[in-house]
């Protein structure tokens, strides 16, 4: 008999993962709360275009069509694209639309077995344990539940969606007093185009935050109100921006961030000896190289002029995901004053609006919208019934403790897909899903628990060192994208090394392309 095996979410990472278990010959559910595919995107501003290169961002075995011409697509080409690999692959069927999954139960072996078992599943294979897993699952347009059952459980519900974050206020400072509207982009992104629209038009938006959503969102509001209503974004600090459609950037993002010459000059987790002391000698050429980057993006972009010099270093800013590309013409938005930037490390609402940092009158506003991120560990752990299992998943500050970044050493027959952010994040999921497909079909072997626990453990502690402040992404595994790739492809008794010839190995962006039929070359 066919073993079920459950994915939730229809993003990228969902579709991508159901391909690959299909190819395998295991029987797939997909379950999307949406009544569409796409994850985020399906999700997100109209206005809203790729941040990367459309090579970067492309399926291994389903290139962008011939008509997209643009470095940089937009929302809709994106949705296109997706959709088309979806009918491609057959993969729409196995997807249980407008199903919202409202937790997941591990059956079948207690908490303490578990905790005993020195290997994961108790015999380290993914279905050793005699368990399964039962899915509750909401219609969201009839409200009526149903449970599933399966063997094994994807998570795909990526880091961008489910528990907003939002700060907290003191007493009587909070939205509550506040006589406008406040709203997450969550639920904006939610709205048809035309209402979000409407909802904007001719009003004083605030939008809080400084990332790439805070920017799109800025720049639309200025498209649809001009100079008469202004959009005002409040930031605790200034990011790092590339300049939207700049040639320099697209060729700097495959040399500096996607070969292998360029991750030599940087410290690996679990790095041998030799690479550590290689990427110390060579610390005054990365310095360099980042330095000529900010003194580019300052000669490029009008940084100084609007405050927008970050206090962070390019090189600092990268290793915790803080860059962002801006929205076409954001800088003219700026300088016409249809877009206006204020600083301020917290803020309290007032009935009028928002009371800013050393600043003696209030910010008079009609609707304050939060751009500021999810909270993904809760995404995860909230859909856990068991509290154990909760606890489990609790990593550190917006990191989870999963091996490879996507096995749980102590929770069995389940694995996390599209969590880690890289710069090419379909080639993370191409090769992440391969890798969970060679897991199912038992030819890999995982170390015993203890072992995993310690990777987790270094990992970990690498992000730690890195992070810049509190608010940092803890899993951006940007400089260390490669690295990651070869611990996968060495897992799976696969060459890491996939160009043709030493110049190409060392100086060629690695792009999901170069990890297509891992598994397939296995067989």
């Amino acid at each position: 008999m066919e073993k079920r095996v459950a994915i939730v979410g229809a993003g990228t990472s969902g579709l991508i993962a159901c391909k690959y278990i299909l190819e395998k010959g295991f029987d797939p559910i997909v379950f999307e709360a949406e009544d569409t595919i796409g994850g985020v995107w399906a999700r997100t501003l109209d206005s809203t275009r790729l941040q990367h290169p459309q090579q970067v961002y492309q399926f291994s075995d389903f290139p962008w069509p011939s008509n997209v011409k643009e470095t940089y697509p937009s929302h809709s080409q994106v949705m296109d694209y997706i959709q088309s690999y979806a009918r491609h692959f057959g993969i729409s069927s196995y997807i249980k639309f407008n199903s919202k999954v409202l937790s997941i139960d591990y059956v079948g072996e207690a908490h303490e077995e578990i905790e005993s078992w020195h290997l994961w599943c108790g015999t380290g294979k993914p279905f050793g344990s005699k368990g399964n897993w039962h899915i509750t699952v909401q219609d969201v347009k009839s409200s009526t539940i149903e449970v599933y059952k399966a063997e094994f459980v994807i998570l795909c519900i990526g880091q961008f969606n489910g528990v907003p974050n939002m700060p907290s206020w003191p007493p009587n400072q909070g939205p509550q007093v506040f006589s406008g509207k406040v709203m997450h982009i969550m639920d904006y992104t939610a709205m048809n185009s035309s209402s979000a629209e409407e909802l904007v038009r001719n009003k004083r938006v605030t939008v809080i935050g400084s990332g790439k959503s805070a920017m799109d969102l800025a720049a639309q509001c200025a498209n649809i109100n001009g100079t008469r209503y202004p959009c005002t974004m409040i930031r605790r600090t200034a990011p790092w921006v590339c300049p939207y459609n700049d040639s320099i950037c697209e060729i700097g993002l495959g040399l500096l961030f996607l070969n292998r010459i360029s991750e030599l000059l940087n410290h690996k987790p679990g790095e041998t000896f030799l690479l550590g002391v290689l990427a110390t000698l060579l610390s005054p050429l990365r310095w360099g190289i980042y330095k000529i980057i900010e003194f580019y993006l300052r000669w490029k972009l009008p940084l100084k002029k609007h405050g927008m010099i970050p206090k962070y270093s390019f090189h600092q800013s990268v290793l915790s995901c803080q860059i962002a590309v801006t929205p076409e013409n954001f800088f003219d938005r700026l300088e016409e004053g249809s877009i206006v930037i204020k600083d301020s490390q917290s803020f309290g609402f007032c009935r009028e609006g928002l009371v800013l940092d050393e600043e003696t009158m209030p910010l008079e506003t009609d609707i304050v919208i939060f751009a500021t991120g999810y909270k993904a560990e809760l995404n995860f752990r909230n859909i856990f019934a068991s509290p154990v299992f909760q606890q489990c998943i609790k990593g550190s500050p917006s990191a989870l403790a999963l091996y490879r970044r996507m096995i749980h050493p102590r929770i069995p027959r389940l694995a996390v897909i599209g969590y880690g952010g890289t710069l090419s994040h379909m080639a993370t999921c191409e090769i992440r899903c391969q890798w969970v497909t060679k897991l199912l079909e038992e030819s890999m072997e995982l170390p015993c628990v203890e072992e995993m626990e310690k990777d987790v453990k270094l990992w970990e502690d690498y992000f730690k060192n890195y992070a810049i402040d509190k608010y940092s992404d803890r899993s951006c595994m940007v400089m260390v994208q490669l690295w990651y790739n070869d611990q996968l492809c060495r897992d799976m008794e696969c060459e890491p090394r996939r160009k043709k010839g030493i110049i190409a190995e060392l100086f060629e962006p690695y792009l999901a392309k170069d990890y297509a039929g891992l598994t397939a070359k296995q067989s």
